[in-house]
């Protein structure tokens, strides 16, 4: 791994083993390497109780009747409930639009919708039960595209809408629409000497997480419930459990429990609701834990998309003007569809300067499985696109499509086609130039010493489908560019609470947030950072709950920026407080008390000369300093309605990739030998965490260049809902990933970081469908290739 380091910002504690900068180890890992570590799946409480749930077999269709007796008649079953049993006559829920029932009511919208709860004293005793429920069901026409979904006489998905998006849509079944207008695209067009088009297609993606919706629902003395769940985010939940059950939010008590794996899947509600009324109904604990058929069903997935793009160059390379329109298909619910819109739109130009823009972004509302939040949100769909584009221009001009990407990179004060100034360093062409640089990977790996081959080594691997003939390699580059945190004028706000005292004649801090660890290492993190300000080696993470405020969502790369950037500015109050204290019991024994300045570091208060002046047992005695503060980001705002002008984000993140694979052209199988990244990071805040997030987004962006599509059938029906036939990259797909990490600090974040997690998902995808490309000479405009669209069969 090569670094570039640049100067940041001055911190405490730099003499405190374990803090910031340092790839000090995660408290989880050897737990999780073991199998030791608790999942939600794991849960358990001595007279729990099972729940189960009845869903619709059908995409679209009405209830026409729904008959429990057999099911209640079970032995061991101690509740059904329907919609018509629900508590309160709040029903439905949403992240933004509250548009999704917490049962099924008169008619189903897309297939595995929830449709009844069993709770039984086993799983297997409340799945047969669940299955003697009598659903009649009256199949009714699908919409399963923009054809379908816009058409005079399309069905409503949700009729009589009045959510604050209702208005500005051209038809009830488009959830969100932003355009952006920037400058003349149609005068620029007229300027320019080549014009490329393209119609991309990108499939649906599941974030296909190890660990299956689960958690364990206990009721309380008080008729509240304790929730026990892995989320991604703990007080949207709450936000949304709350009102259906009836129940104030304190009553409402959740707790995080060990979760395996996220990426977006977990912030809509899955099991949460169902496992609470069910608790409160029979007065018994419930646990829910889906299995991976149901886990298909139980959330959302990656929106898939067609996109039709069109640029325009002069001769000498320089972009002259870009045309976009982008349709996601959203699924039966909104979810968090118009931020994905609004994603997908203002980051469609991708990292280069292009003044005049025509750009429209949409989601529909389909009868296909519902799609919200996946890493990269919005960004990977267009990547794809504009990426390819720029290949076409490139070839269409006669140029390196690395040097013509460099030719249009922007750099900082670049301006956004909302206008937005991007106002920390863009290093798109630098990055470039060093994932080109990398050493390229050996020719004819299979190929051993002594004229065997390693099969392995080859397309098709252990199947030994061949020995080299009609293998042809490729290579290929692609850059994105992802928005970092939540945009458009949100709240983005986290809480955290931070409480330093002496135990057994130790300083020990503990650190308490809501953030969901859902193994990104945010943990890892907060024990640094509480270590780097407060120069203690001790620190305690409490378990993420509601007793404190929101630390926001675990996505849009932001938990390290905003939940990091408030146990920092915690940390620093408790310091301050520290030295008050240290004045107070201590300033007569030394003038640099009141003269000089104070850092904390290794168990003592220092000087910034070095000097020591007390230990921080000393200072603190018996008193205990416990301190909760939130911390904001920068604001932004919302695009305007008509031309998508604003500053709806708040920092954005840049990585490059360069694939090279070798494909055997007679059976379409491709094997990806090497998958080289650059990314910028502003600061690392743990070097190996960094790395570990950048090695995994690239091989989700592998996965769907390649095999990942969730297959929906005429229907609207999902017809791979098992690991046996949605493919995922295993341990002999995934090829080696040089990472090329540069810090270069973002002065407005904390300690100069940049959100890491995503942009490497982005450009992956492109770099391997562009050596694919290389190899084939085949235009390949959809993903994930086949290898029938190699081979033409």
């Amino acid at each position: 791994m090569g670094v570039t380091r640049t100067p940041t910002p001055t911190t405490q504690g730099s003499e405190t083993r374990g803090g910031i900068g340092e790839s000090t180890l995660r408290p989880d890992g050897v737990l999780k390497t073991t199998g030791e570590f608790a999942y939600a799946s794991d849960l358990w409480h001595e007279d729990m109780l099972w729940g189960h749930t009845l869903r619709s077999p059908h995409a679209h269709a009405e209830i026409v009747s729904l008959d429990v007796s057999r099911a209640l008649a079970q032995p061991g079953v101690y509740a059904v409930l329907t919609y018509d049993d629900l508590p309160t006559d709040v029903r439905h829920y949403g992240l933004e639009i509250q548009d999704t029932p917490v049962l099924a009511h008169g008619r189903v919208r897309h297939h595995g919708e929830p449709v009844a709860l069993v709770a039984a004293d086993h799983p297997e005793t409340a799945r047969r039960a669940a299955a003697k429920i009598r659903a009649e069901y009256r199949q009714l026409p699908v919409v399963v595209d923009e054809a379908t979904a816009t058409a005079p006489d399309a069905p409503l998905i949700h009729e009589g809408r009045t959510d604050h998006h209702s208005g500005h849509v051209p038809h009830p079944n488009v959830v969100h629409r932003q355009p952006i207008v920037r400058g003349d695209a149609d005068a620029a067009a007229r300027r320019a000497d080549v014009i490329v088009t393209g119609d991309y297609e990108v499939g649906m993606q599941d974030q296909a997480f190890l660990g299956p919706e689960s958690g364990l629902a206990v009721p309380a003395e008080d008729g509240g419930v304790d929730l026990y769940v892995a989320t991604q985010w703990l007080h949207a939940d709450l936000r949304q459990i709350a009102p259906v059950l009836g129940l104030p939010e304190e009553k409402v008590r959740m707790t995080l429990s060990g979760v395996g794996g996220a990426f977006g899947g977990r912030e809509d509600l899955s099991m949460q609701i169902h496992a609470c009324l069910l608790a409160l109904r029979t007065g018994k604990p419930v646990k829910m834990v889906y299995n991976r058929f149901e886990s298909f069903f139980g959330h959302v997935h990656r929106h898939p998309a067609t996109l039709h793009y069109e640029h325009g160059a002069t001769r000498d390379g320089k972009i002259t003007h870009m045309r976009c329109r982008i349709v996601l298909d959203g699924g039966a619910y909104a979810s968090s569809s118009p931020a994905v819109v609004g994603n997908a739109s203002s980051l469609s130009a991708g990292p280069y300067v292009i003044d005049d823009v025509d750009i429209e972004a949409l989601a529909l509302y389909t009868n296909n499985p519902p799609c919200g939040a996946m890493r990269g949100f919005g960004a990977v769909q267009a990547c794809f696109a504009y990426e390819a584009q720029m290949d076409k221009l490139a070839a269409a001009l006669g140029m390196d499509p690395v040097e013509f990407r460099r030719l249009n990179a922007m750099s900082q004060g670049a301006v956004m086609p909302t206008g937005q100034v991007v106002d920390s360093p863009a290093p798109v062409a630098e990055l470039l130039r060093r994932v080109k640089a990398m050493p390229m990977p050996p020719a004819r790996e299979w190929e051993s010493a002594g004229g065997g081959v390693d099969v392995r080594a080859l397309p098709g691997g252990l199947s030994n489908t061949t020995h080299g003939e009609g293998v042809v390699r490729g290579v290929g580059y692609a850059v994105g560019i992802k928005n970092v945190g939540f945009s458009e004028g949100f709240d983005d706000y986290s809480t955290a609470r931070v409480r330093l005292e002496v135990i057994a004649g130790e300083p020990v801090a503990t650190v308490h947030t809501a953030m969901a660890e859902v193994g990104q290492g945010g943990v890892t993190v907060h024990a640094q950072i509480a270590r780097t300000e407060l120069g203690v080696t001790q620190v305690t993470i409490d378990p993420a709950d509601t007793r404190i405020g929101s630390a926001g969502s675990t996505s849009a790369s932001r938990q390290t920026y905003v939940t990091g950037g408030a146990v920092r500015h915690t940390c620093e109050a408790v310091r301050e407080r520290v030295l008050e204290l240290g004045r107070a019991r201590l300033g007569t024994h030394h003038p640099a008390w009141a003269t000089a300045e104070l850092l904390l570091e290794g168990g003592k208060v220092v000087t910034d000369g070095g000097e020591v002046l007390a230990g921080l047992a000393e200072v603190l005695g018996d008193e205990a300093i416990d301190i909760e503060r939130e911390w904001r980001h920068r604001p932004t705002e919302p695009f305007d309605l008509r031309t998508g002008q604003g500053r709806g984000h708040v920092q954005y993140s840049f990585a490059a990739h360069r694939a090279v694979v070798d494909v055997d052209t007679e059976l379409g199988l491709v094997k990806v030998v090497e998958l080289a990244c650059a990314q910028d990071v502003g600061k690392a805040l743990n070097p190996l965490s960094v790395i570990g997030q950048i090695q995994g987004g690239t091989t989700q962006g592998l996965g769907l260049a390649v095999m990942e599509e969730i297959l929906v059938s005429d229907r609207a029906t999902v017809r791979n809902p098992s690991f046996t036939d949605y493919l995922i990259p295993t341990i002999l797909d995934t090829p080696p990933i040089p990472v090329d990490v540069l810090e270069l600090a973002d002065d407005h974040a904390p300690y100069g970081l940049r959100g890491v997690g995503e942009a490497s998902t982005l450009s992956s995808t492109p770099a391997v469908v562009a050596a694919i490309r290389a190899a084939t000479g085949l235009a390949l405009r959809r993903v994930p290739v086949r290898p029938e669209h190699l081979t033409g069969t």
